[in-house]
């Protein structure tokens, strides 16, 4: 079974920046769209942003042009390069792994992933 392994978390000032990393598996970036969600206490997951296999990429509004989605296959790792980060972006964030392949453009609701990683927390201090 896939497992996904992210690092990169930590504590920054508004207006800093930080990359998120997720390890994982060859054929699962080669063969299925990733995302990185968000989740911050008392509120609901949210998706932040979404790549398919062809490079495709999709972002939530609150994050565009701000933080950039990337995948390296050939360190089998998944990025999340985050800018002028803002108080408002605290949260643990996780990837995740799509339940079906073949998706022409990424899909975009929690429900269409079904392999996540454990999480790192995001602290932005104003």
């Amino acid at each position: 079974q896939e497992q996904l392994v992210e690092s990169g978390g930590g504590s920054v000032q508004a207006g800093g920046s930080m990359t998120l990393s997720c390890e994982a598996s060859l054929y699962t970036l080669m063969h299925y769209s990733m995302a990185w969600f968000r989740q911050a206490p008392g509120k609901e997951r949210e998706g932040v942003a979404f790549i398919a296999t062809n490079g495709i990429t999709r972002y939530a509004d609150s994050v565009k042009g701000r933080l950039t989605i990337s995948r390296d296959n050939e360190k089998r790792t998944l990025y999340l390069h985050m800018n002028n980060l803002k108080p408002d972006d605290t949260a643990m964030y996780y990837c995740a792994r799509a339940q079906l392949t073949g998706y022409l453009t990424p899909p975009l609701q929690s429900s269409q992933y079904d392999t996540w990683g454990q999480g790192t927390q995001v602290t932005v201090s104003s």
